[in-house]
């Protein structure tokens, strides 16, 4: 499983388009962020917190994830190595391990250099220092969980196909759906409870974490989505070595 990590994270970063896709994720943060006037201006909101990034990242994650995670499986399809790599000693749970830690992995690395927004807020408020600290680790904690959940869309979308575009734009659809799908449905009385359809997406789990309070309720949310889409891309795995 070590091997397939790494393996995912030096191809990734052998192209130009690991590079890239980290540039595009960190520019359009900053852009909203510092430069462009609007809602997401943190400068013009006045308040020293990063909600606005929070509010945003999820948005820019949904096209991010599954742009690293596209080619995990469908191009490992499409060059004919699938059938080769199920052949080694190692399982298929393993191989899907893998090829999810190594996509995960490079999402925490374009995540981390937003640390520096931490920083730069926590040095321009006013008196200086003038940040909530705990909501802010609850949103980057709730981030990561949602990473999470996205990279494990990603690679079952991956799983469904040998055309990486194909695998992209199931990936988003999903994630989309999972993200603001639920919250959407909720405003409709024909389905049912409204907070209880709310609650079966991730952006009401998101919004909670963002709080600074980490609920095990929300946890156990972001791990069972994890969880089930590695089960159906291991069970995508086994189908196509059948």
């Amino acid at each position: 499983m070590i091997a397939i990590l790494k393996k995912e994270i030096n191809t990734f970063f052998a192209s130009p388009i690991g590079y890239l896709v980290i540039a595009v994720f960190l520019l359009l943060n900053g852009l909203f962020l510092w430069l462009f006037k609007g809602e997401f201006n943190i400068l013009d909101n006045g308040f020293a917190d990063l909600s606005s990034f929070f509010l945003l990242a999820p948005w820019i994650l949904i096209f991010l994830v599954p742009a690293v995670t596209m080619r995990s499986f469908a191009d490992e399809k499409k060059q004919g190595t699938l059938e080769l790599l199920l052949t080694k000693p190692i399982s298929h749970l393993q191989i899907v391990l893998g090829k999810y830690f190594g996509a995960f992995v490079l999402i925490i690395i374009a995540i981390i250099p937003t640390l520096l927004y931490v920083y730069t807020l926590h040095e321009l408020g006013n008196p200086v220092g003038n940040l909530d600290l705990g909501s802010t680790i609850g949103s980057y904690f709730g981030l990561l969980f949602l990473i999470a959940a996205y990279t494990a869309i990603g690679v079952f979308a991956s799983s469904l196909t040998d055309n990486q575009i194909v695998a992209f734009i199931i990936a988003v659809f999903i994630s989309f759906f999972f993200y603001f799908g639920f919250e959407g449905l909720s405003e409709y009385k024909i389905f049912g409870d409204a907070l209880y359809i709310e609650t079966l997406g991730m952006a009401s789990h998101f919004k909670s974490m963002s709080r600074g309070v980490l609920d095990t309720r929300d946890i156990i949310y972001y791990l069972s989505i994890t969880a089930a889409f590695i089960v159906l891309t291991q069970l995508n795995i086994k189908r196509a070595n059948t």
